[in-house]
């Protein structure tokens, strides 16, 4: 994976100190939110943080307030062939805010075709959150990776 989007390289002992996540598809209107646990490895849609610029992180802090996840996960797109991209580099830069905003552990996933997944499994419902769909999927991609 390119630039910083690396495979999850967790001991069984690291794991098992984190069980509850919360994970971002960023995006620059629209970061899509979900949560999890390690326990079930599933993720939970829990709608998209509206906002853009600085106006996002009072909204984020409240998800993180609401949530106490014990580490975050943020999806990081790359081009089909794994190289970066202006959105890879934003989605770095959000992960690496999140760490020095909130001093919790960050992960970075690999989320190339997370929304194309999103919109085939939100295609029959026309209300959707798409944002929220694609970061379930992105957790879920992580969950399983875990030990």
């Amino acid at each position: 994976m390119a630039d910083g989007a690396q495979p999850i390289h967790l001991t069984n002992d690291a794991a098992a100190r984190l069980g509850s996540f919360l994970a971002f598809d960023f995006g620059l209107k629209r970061t899509g939110v979900a949560t999890g646990n390690r326990v079930t490895r599933s993720a939970t849609p829990q709608g998209a943080i509206h906002a853009a610029g600085d106006a996002r992180w009072p909204l984020v802090a409240a998800r993180i307030a609401e949530w106490q996840p014990d580490a975050l996960v943020v999806g990081v797109p790359l081009h089909p062939d794994g190289a970066a991209h202006d959105n890879t580099r934003r989605a770095q830069r959000f992960a690496r805010q999140l760490r020095g905003r909130f001093g919790l552990p960050v992960f970075e996933v690999d989320e190339r075709y997370s929304t194309t997944a999103a919109r085939q499994a939100g295609a029959q419902d026309p209300g959707a959150d798409i944002d929220a769909i694609a970061a379930a999927i992105i957790l879920e991609q992580f969950l399983n990776h875990l030990p």
